[in-house]
């Protein structure tokens, strides 16, 4: 198959294969696998990547050599204290253990490079480690089939970002600022571009909703991210423009089970940012970068299923729901406010979460209302595709501990057969009835208090540990919530120095 010509060169060139033979190889079984495939592919180094606690990728390089079959074993050591939420100093050393699974061609690396997820492994007494999200992901999938409610879990995650031509931020003692820019920006209309032409043709505060070029200016960067993720295994069903004005895009996924699907993002974020980047631009997955306009959200599908049969579809059903479906609504409802915390982790995140700009904000459920924290989408009347969407999740969540927490509070729903009352099909920000509902929290901080008194249900399976929980709350309290609270904010000047 021919090669397609890149639009940059700074990043190498689409090999479009992906039938075993090219960069998105079939599932490899062993270490064995794995080092042939890289030898077959003229592979140089081997980048092993794991992630964080607040749910960064990590990596290091080796070269191809140092890579042996006892290397998918006894792994290879890192230092855990140097890694957010991970170990203390006199205990840092660490193993990372490739899962031959994941490995692929790197879609970003010029240097022909075999990328392999990691799992983490402490080295004393050789047992997974508690703290490692991506073995929680692991074990709630473990949890799941024990409980025999179901056999696997699918998740879909739609996560939104923005593409901007530049950025600059900074804040210190005596002063804080950011500025983002995108030539596609309505604030840009009366822009004197230094001699050249202004062009127009750019989309007003939320009507960037599938514009067609030239006011949709990303059309081909975002195919391009979207061939490197086929080249890289994940199979991507649409991708268009969002609704925020200045560079809001979308990509969507197939989904696939849990882990998997959270390995999937992980590399989904990562095409994104390095196609940008290749290409002039910054991407981003902050949740509310621009006032006044829509948020990056990260609604995420959801069902279970018992072997090849779906359990969430019932033909007499609200929305073709089943009973099952209804109570995981409820566990998802009950436990929303602690779930944030994990879902929603940033200050930033609760800009995002307001009534209007299409924030899911509202702990209820609904067919096609997309103000509801649940919508049932409505698109297919087959019982494969009947699904939930719990839409208050974005994409700065590590995904493995999302997609968990997630799918316990649904079995805790199923289990205690959670009722999510009546379904709410009306407009629930003009109609009095829409008055009288819960909400989301509304900060950070008070998602991490809720998460304190509500993180029973997971526990169950061993899948969270109430050390992962209390080391995650600490972080954040910590990183996040007290730094912002402290500092002073450049909207106050506006308000209060007159005073």
């Amino acid at each position: 198959m021919p090669e397609l010509e890149l639009l940059t060169p700074t990043l190498p060139k689409l090999a479009l294969s992906t039938n075993g033979n090219g960069a998105s190889p079939k599932t490899l079984a062993s270490g064995k696998d794995v080092i042939e495939f890289a030898k077959q592919q003229a592979l140089k180094v081997v980048d092993v990547k794991f992630v964080d606690l607040p749910g960064t990728w990590q990596h290091f390089t080796i070269p191809l050599s140092e890579l042996e079959e006892d290397t998918f074993v006894s792994g290879l050591g890192f230092d855990g204290s140097s890694i957010r939420g991970f170990q203390a100093i006199h205990e840092s050393d660490m193993l990372l253990i490739p899962d031959p699974k994941t490995a692929l061609v790197d879609p970003a690396c010029a240097i022909p490079t075999l990328s392999l997820v990691c799992n983490v492994v402490d080295p004393v007494n050789r047992q997974p480690y508690t703290r490692d999200p991506r073995y929680v992901a692991q074990k709630a999938e473990a949890y799941l089939k024990s409980t025999g409610i179901a056999t696997k879990s699918y998740f879909g995650p739609e996560a939104e970002f923005f593409i901007f031509d530049s950025v600059r931020f900074d804040q210190n003692q005596h002063e804080g600022y950011y500025f983002v820019d995108s030539d596609e920006g309505i604030w840009n209309s009366g822009r004197a571009n230094n001699g050249t032409k202004n062009l127009g043709n750019r989309t007003r505060n939320k009507e960037g909703y599938f514009p067609v070029a030239p006011a949709d200016t990303l059309q081909d960067i975002r195919s391009e991210m979207v061939l490197r993720m086929i080249q890289a295994g994940i199979p991507v069903e649409t991708h268009h423009h969002e609704v925020a004005t200045a560079g809001q895009c979308e990509i969507d996924m197939r989904f696939d089970s849990l882990t998997a699907m959270a390995d999937k993002l992980m590399l989904y974020k990562y095409i994104v940012k390095t196609v940008a980047h290749a290409h002039g631009k910054t991407a981003t997955f902050m949740p509310k970068p621009l006032f006044g306009d829509n948020g990056s959200g990260m609604h995420c599908h959801q069902s279970l299923w018992n072997d090849d049969g779906p359990l969430f579809y019932d033909a007499d059903g609200y929305a073709q729901l089943s009973q099952t479906a209804l109570w995981y609504i409820g566990g998802l409802l009950k436990h929303a406010p602690a779930l944030l915390a994990l879902l929603a982790p940033t200050t930033n995140s609760y800009r995002r979460l307001v009534p209007g700009y299409e924030a899911p904000v509202n702990l209820v459920y609904s067919q096609r209302n997309r103000s509801a924290a649940v919508r049932i989408p409505m698109y297919s009347v087959s019982p494969k595709a009947k699904r939930i969407e719990f839409r208050p999740p974005d994409p700065t969540c590590n995904p493995y501990l999302a997609f968990s927490a997630m799918l316990l509070a649904g079995l805790d729903g199923i289990q205690n057969k959670i009722d999510p009352g009546a379904p709410s099909d009306f407009d629930l920000y003009e109609s009095e009835q829409g008055k009288h509902v819960k909400q989301v929290p509304g900060s950070l901080a008070e998602t991490l208090t809720a998460l304190e008194n509500d993180h029973e249900f997971l526990l169950k399976g061993d899948v969270f540990t109430k050390d992962l929980i209390e080391t995650y709350i600490a972080i954040k309290r910590a990183k996040d919530v007290d730094p912002v609270r402290l500092r002073p904010h450049p909207y106050e000047f506006f308000l209060y120095y007159d005073a």
